[in-house]
């Protein structure tokens, strides 16, 4: 059987050594906490008197932008609760240019949200790709029937007005790319119309020279209706 040399030192960490704690300590600590928790001063918000103070981001309701909602069915599709109605039908859309085609498009007839079965897990605003769903921080909608928590989209509507507006961009974030697309298309355009002004400028200039001719004049020949 062999024994540690004397300069052998134990290979036990700091962490696998046993603590020895007083008898007591937790209960001193937990004693401790309570006491300072006693000598602060309780507030208390008297709600509803006093509005609690939300962050802009609370998830409350949920508002509908009706102008961009294209019946994708996504939100309708993903929501885990299945609380979210959609009814449309498609109409005929005529030509632009003469020649075109005719084109189809939905039209939205009812968009409805049944609050009672919502979980404000807030799927249905982040796979909406055109930006129709937003969370309002209201959350003082409660009703005494429970069939009156359906908001149609009248109603979902409204909610719009309390949606805050979003935080201001970081200064030194780039510019996005839809933004920056569009610029581009718009000095594009803008040099388009510049370069046809000046064409047509150009253009004009040598037909209002030939219209009006100017004659030269003999200082010798006197005027005309004079001797």
């Amino acid at each position: 059987m062999s024994h540690p040399s004397p300069g052998h030192h134990s290979s036990t960490t700091p962490s696998e050594r046993p603590r020895f704690s007083i008898p007591g300590s937790g209960l001193a600590k937990g004693l401790a906490v309570t006491l300072r928790t006693m000598t602060k001063k309780t507030v208390t918000e008297q709600y509803p008197d006093t509005q609690p103070d939300l962050p802009p981001r609370t998830r409350g309701v949920i508002g509908l932008f009706e102008e961009n909602c294209t019946v994708c069915m996504l939100c309708a599709r993903e929501c885990p609760d299945w609380c979210i109605y959609i009814d449309s039908h498609k109409e005929t859309v005529p030509a632009a240019t003469p020649g075109g085609r005719e084109r189809s498009r939905n039209v939205l007839d009812r968009f409805a949200i049944d609050f009672s079965l919502c979980m404000y897990c807030g799927i249905c605003i982040e796979v909406c790709p055109f930006d129709a769903l937003f969370w309002s921080p209201e959350f003082e909608y409660a009703e005494t029937d429970i069939h009156e928590l359906t908001h149609e989209r009248d109603k979902l509507r409204e909610w719009m007005w309390t949606v805050p507006a979003p935080p201001a961009l970081d200064p030194a974030a780039e510019e996005p790319k839809e933004i920056a697309a569009a610029r581009k298309t718009a000095d594009k355009l803008a040099a388009t119309q510049a370069a046809e002004a000046a064409e047509v400028a150009e253009a004009a200039q040598p037909n209002l020279t030939e219209a009006s001719p100017i004659t030269p004049v003999d200082p010798a020949e006197p005027p005309e209706g004079q001797s």
